[in-house]
């Protein structure tokens, strides 16, 4: 009866069982085999997080807003860029290129907590 009540589990294995030995005589069992990094799901969450800003920077913000956000973070794939670089690029103060930072970051802190 033992043996019959058993068959069901015949084809499962445990994670922990022992599989073979590592070239000390360590025991080597499947979960040293079958491995997650442990910055997988912070890689996933880190992408997810940023696809959202991404969007959110698109959808929420102003052109102007969106393009000093884009080039001050390097949203756009390229090395961030300081406020005097970006003031340059656009022909408009740093000062007012602090002003949109700040008004742009405010909006799209609001979007995320939505």
């Amino acid at each position: 009866m033992y043996f019959r009540s058993q068959r069901k589990y015949q084809g499962e294995i445990s994670l922990s069982d022992s599989l073979d030995a590592d070239p000390e005589g360590n025991a080597l069992s499947l979960m040293d085999v079958i491995s997650v990094d442990d910055d997988m799901l912070e890689n996933l969450d880190a992408r997810d997080s940023g696809a959202k800003v991404r969007r959110c920077v698109q959808e929420c913000l102003s052109d102007r807003e969106a393009k000093v956000i884009t080039l001050r973070y390097g949203l756009d794939g390229k090395a961030p860029r300081t406020q005097r670089e970006i003031a340059a690029a656009c022909g408009i103060s740093r000062s007012y290129v602090s002003r949109l930072e700040k008004k742009a970051l405010g909006k799209l802190r609001e979007e995320m907590e939505k």
